[in-house]
């Protein structure tokens, strides 16, 4: 009999030891997966491009970071503004100058680009224009 409460008394601790491991892992994956979790639930569209793939996808990752990380409420159009702002600079820094873009929820426009530089995508309601002038030698 002894033996039985001390099997019993084993996988008893063996289980308790395991539930509280779970109970950790879900604790530590809060706030990256959460962040994670969000981003996977965005509907991102191409509406036009002339763009290579990797800088399309460059340009879904700032908007779509940028929108996961916005928690204070704030009005939209100043999130509308800091986000082609980011853009921007981002594109400046990474492929050159000459980079614009307008982000809203409805606009229009007639630009004229450098060849493979425009890029037209909405992400849920919010609708971004990327896209390269030709600069002129001075």
């Amino acid at each position: 009999m002894e033996g039985a409460e001390e099997e019993l008394e084993r996988r008893s601790k063996f289980l308790k030891d395991l539930i509280m491991a779970q109970k950790l892992k879900k604790k530590k994956k809060t706030a990256h997966d959460d962040e994670e979790e969000k981003m996977k639930n965005f509907v991102v569209r191409v509406r036009a491009a002339d763009m290579p793939f990797s800088l399309q996808d460059h340009a879904f990752n700032i908007t779509t970071t940028f929108l996961c990380s916005i928690s204070v409420p704030v009005p939209r159009n100043v999130h509308n503004k800091t986000l082609a702002l980011q853009l921007k600079k981002e594109f400046d820094s990474a492929y050159g100058p000459a980079w614009h873009c307008v982000v809203g929820t409805s606009f229009g426009s007639f630009v004229t680009y450098s060849l493979g530089g425009f890029l037209y995508f909405s992400i849920d309601n919010l609708y971004v224009l990327l896209f390269k002038t030709a600069i002129q030698p001075t």
